[in-house]
């Protein structure tokens, strides 16, 4: 898959409200009601991108807040590929 240009990543992220596009990856904290819900989403999220064979890189902010990262890898940037995940993963949990 080929990585985009800035400038297609910016349109992409436009009717993805939240995502920003920073270091190389396009990034959204989550925010969550505690500890255990912190967790739980954790796990949804990571099942969701194993269907997917597409994983992100997560950070956990605090108790209640996970910041989701998604780009390619062997791409070298963002890709198609972690547009649609993060336009997915925004359906379901949100």
């Amino acid at each position: 898959m080929e990585k985009l240009s800035k400038e297609e990543i910016i349109k992409a992220l436009a009717g993805l409200p939240g995502w920003k596009y920073e270091k190389g990856s396009i990034i959204k904290i989550f925010k969550t009601k505690n500890y255990p819900s912190t967790m739980g989403f954790v796990a949804a999220v990571g099942g969701f991108c194993q269907k997917r064979n597409h994983h992100p890189d997560y950070v956990l902010m605090k108790f209640k807040e996970v910041e989701v990262s998604f780009s390619t890898h062997s791409a070298g940037g963002i890709t198609q590929n972690d547009i649609d995940a993060a336009a997915d993963l925004d359906k379901i949990l949100i």
